[in-house]
């Protein structure tokens, strides 16, 4: 019947309709027995690691079972993820044997990120708990804290994170391995990844599409990814998709992808089809590997990939209460949640640890047996929990002098040209440790001056297959953030350009990666590693041919709510500051930096030295558009963000004519830090800065690129923010011109000009007096200028036109001023 619960263990997949012929795709293999010490070894590793990461979730005491549990000896609050564990420990005892017998280099990262127990438990097996926290040493009492302390106050999580040795997940991230994993291996010709992508897992969008993701990999220059599809058929409370489908249809749909397919499901001698299995996965990545770097590559090579079949919760209860638990979604996190209370289910707890007859696997002192540690590597460097590019990893880039590619001050320059010219220098100078990670829009945003010298890694395309290059586009968000994020964590450095309306899409994958570095940074044996950065470009001010879909700045807000000590954002206002901004972004460690920029031709304000001052301090008031170089002024008005910087310039212009006696002092800032109270951010003024910038009692209007809401929240804490009002994008927009969606949105120069003479007349009564008729002049110059758009579908051919001030950008930094700005500082 449709939605029936079907209750047995592993229901056999409906048949499929393909033939039957499709399986002879998938790579069968004469299977060799291992050395039955080899054997033994992983056997015995698998129940430690088992016994360790069942025992984690329930025990509080009497961790070695040397008398009948009791209720005390159960935890209050059981916690964790038992399901996924037996399959995560059989794979890290077999790369832990592989490891030792070929002296690899390999990262194992883990999908099912709430299998923590079974990783924590295969590290301490292993040392690497006990390397980088001695509570948890390789001893008695050190196997006793792991096991309370798991999932309680002050002890390791139920998840993967920063925590973890080994880690370059966050176990979180639901469907990200696998990009992960890819981006890892980038630019680290001896790494092997890894990866296992839980049946569940397999069912996110990010992981359907890094499916493609080795097509992206030069074996020329770059390592492999082992992916490990672990179907146990189950998640929380409802069969996976992967576990419907039997071995033809997962066959033609890997086989589709591009991969040879090797099936591991043979219960009965499960050691000898994985070790089999990885040897030849091991066997192909060399082959396609030694192609390629002996000068005669293979053209679409196809790289192994394993589906693996084992029981949820295998090694578990069986039954419980009359319900099947083992091979059942039922075993997806506790399987006896009435340990604590119930007398039969403390028995059948007891019965499942016994099982694993700890007393074998343990001397008195607590000290795994010695067929357990034969297959650990010998070599430290190359324990799973101890490989350098998953804890100390940086490698510093060489970044070029920006100021060898700045603009003359009064010209017209796009901010993303200037940069594609800098990041061109910068992949020159450092050929193998960074990328850009992009959607289809180089080009569009104009920072294809980075093609020069390098060119699309897209191995899939016979025009560019095999010759490496630094620039991977691929029209997935997911894939972008997943790589950038895998490449960052293994040491190198990474930048993401993307329309600014789509950076959403990873808004939560970000933040799961600033969690990650949050803890990470609260780790001692971490090292800091690059920052990961952001362009956006292509704004909802500069939408050309683009609609309203493609008008959406709310990804500056997700990056103003992470952590203060992790989030930068810069709003630089013309070229010059954008090449500052992003010198520095490259060469800043550790930071979540969103850089918002325009790619279209717009006045460049600053020389490259007045630019480097005002970046340094973040904001200053630039004296050259201001009324008596700002001094005792009516009112600020500040520009954040380029084009509606460009339009409180215009503004300050306009008024000169219109209202000569208003005094106005013109403010940019381009740290949007600087602007937050006083103590919550690095970079935040002082009150006393941010009075001397601002003025204590003027009326102070923000021309402001995202959302008021956000402004708003920034300035918060300051002392009179009554006196403050902000225009900002106000979602509204469609297919018209540049100046267009200025009007619609309130941020045009008209109505900053009309801002400043009614906040003006307050305070000055020549102002004042003619209050009535300015305004009306102001709103007839609006009204002027839509009817022409209207009629002429263009914006006014005098629309951007330089601001006639005399002495463009001259003072600026001189007698800007400035108080906490602490760009180069971090």
């Amino acid at each position: 019947m449709p939605g029936e619960v079907i209750d047995r263990p592993n229901p056999e997949p409906l048949p499929s309709q393909l033939p039957d012929d499709v399986l002879n795709l998938a790579v069968q293999l004469e299977k060799t027995t291992l050395p039955e010490d080899v054997n033994e070894a992983l056997k015995q590793f698998r129940r430690a690691a088992c016994y360790i990461a069942a025992a984690m979730i329930f025990l509080k005491d009497n961790v070695f079972l040397e008398r009948d549990l009791t209720f005390d000896d159960v935890k209050p609050r059981l916690l964790g993820h038992w399901g996924t564990c037996p399959g995560l420990t059989l794979v890290y005892s077999h790369l832990n044997y592989i490891i030792r017998k070929h002296d690899l280099t390999m990262i194992y990262v883990v999908g099912p990120g709430h299998g923590a127990p079974a990783i924590l438990a295969s590290l301490w097996l292993e040392g690497s708990m006990g390397k980088f926290m001695p509570e948890y040493s390789r001893t008695r009492q050190g196997l006793h804290n792991l096991i309370t302390k798991f999932s309680v106050t002050g002890g390791p999580p139920s998840h993967i994170n920063a925590e973890t040795p080994g880690a370059i997940h966050e176990g979180g991230e639901l469907g990200y391995a696998l990009a992960v994993s890819f981006g890892a291996v980038m630019d680290k010709p001896d790494l092997i990844v890894t990866c296992v992508v839980g049946d569940g897992e397999a069912e996110s969008g990010p992981t359907a599409t890094a499916w493609h993701a080795y097509k992206y990999i030069d074996p020329a220059e770059s390592g492999a990814v082992i992916p490990i599809v672990h179907v146990n058929g189950f998640k929380i409370s409802e069969r996976t998709i992967y576990g419907c489908m039997d071995d033809k249809e997962i066959c033609s749909l890997f086989t589709g992808y591009g991969y040879q397919v090797r099936f591991v499901e043979d219960l009965e001698d499960i050691d000898a089809d994985l070790g089999n299995s990885l040897e030849w996965a091991v066997a192909e990545i060399c082959k396609i590997q030694k192609a390629a770097r002996s000068g005669k590559p293979m053209l679409k090579p196809r790289w192994p990939v394993l589906i693996m079949r084992t029981p949820k919760g295998w090694s578990g209860p069986k039954k419980v209460d009359g319900e099947f638990i083992e091979g059942s979604f039922r075993a997806h996190q506790v399987p006896l949640m009435k340990a604590k209370t119930d007398e039969n289910h403390l028995k059948d707890l007891q019965t499942w640890l016994k099982s694993y007859g700890p007393e074998e696997l343990f001397n008195e002192d607590g000290i795994p047996n010695d067929k357990i540690l034969s297959i650990i590597p010998q070599d430290p460097s190359k324990i799973l929990g101890q490989v350098k590019e998953t804890y100390d990893p940086y490698s510093p880039i060489m970044v070029p002098d920006w100021k060898d590619f700045g603009i003359e001050k009064g010209d017209e320059h796009s901010c993303m040209k200037a940069c594609g010219e800098l990041m061109d220098k910068t992949f020159q100078e450092n050929p193998h440790t960074i990328r850009i990670f992009s959607p289809d829009e180089l080009v569009s945003n104009k920072l294809d001056a980075v093609f020069n010298h390098t060119g699309r890694n897209f191995q899939w395309d016979q025009f560019s297959r095999t010759q490496g290059g630094r620039v991977i586009e691929i029209l997935s968000e997911h894939c972008c953030q997943g790589f950038m994020q895998g490449y960052t964590l293994t040491g190198r450095t990474a930048v993401f350009p993307s329309y600014e309306s789509f950076l959403g899409i990873i808004h939560t994958m970000m933040v799961q990666y600033a969690k990650f570095g949050k803890m990470a940074a609260e780790v001692p044996w971490r090292k800091p590693i690059s920052s990961i950065n952001y362009i956006e470009t292509s704004t909802w001010t500069r939408q050309e041919h683009n609609g309203f879909s493609h008008q959406n700045p709310s990804f500056i807000g997700a990056v103003l709510n992470l952590k203060p000590s992790f989030a930068r954002v810069y709003l630089p206002p013309d070229a010059n500051c954008f090449l500052s901004t992003l010198a520095h972004c490259l060469r800043s460690r550790s930071y979540v930096n969103l850089m918002v920029g325009s790619k279209q031709p717009s006045p460049v304000f600053l020389s490259v030295d007045e630019a480097e001052r005002h970046c340094r301090a973040g904001a200053s008031a630039w004296q050259f558009c201001s009324a008596d170089r700002g001094r005792n002024p009516d009112v600020v008005l500040v520009g954040v963000g380029a084009e509606l910087t460009f339009e409180v310039v215009k503004a300050a212009e306009l008024l000169r004519d219109l209202a000569p006696s208003l005094r106005v002092r013109v403010v940019n800032v381009t740290d949007l830090m600087v602007l937050g109270t006083e103590g919550l951010h690095p970079h935040a003024l002082t009150d006393d800065a941010f009075d001397a910038l601002f003025t204590k009692d003027r009326h102070i209007h923000f021309n402001y690129h995202g959302y008021e809401t956000e402004l708003g929240g920034l300035l918060f804490g300051r002392p009179n923010t009554r006196r403050v009002s902000i225009a900002s994008y106000a979602e509204e927009g469609t297919t018209t011109t540049p100046f267009d969606m200025m009007l619609l949105n309130g941020v045009s120069r008209y109505h900053v000009a009309e801002m400043a003479v009614s906040a003006a007349a307050k305070v000055n009564d020549e102002v004042g007096l003619r209050l009535v008729e300015t305004v009306a002049e102001i709103k007839h110059k609006v009204r002027k200028v839509r009817e022409f758009i209207e009629q002429h579908g263009k914006d006014p051919g005098n629309t951007y036109d330089m601001p006639k001030f005399e002495g463009l950008g001259v003072g600026t930094g001189e007698g800007g001023l400035s108080g906490g700005g602490v760009l180069y500082e971090g």
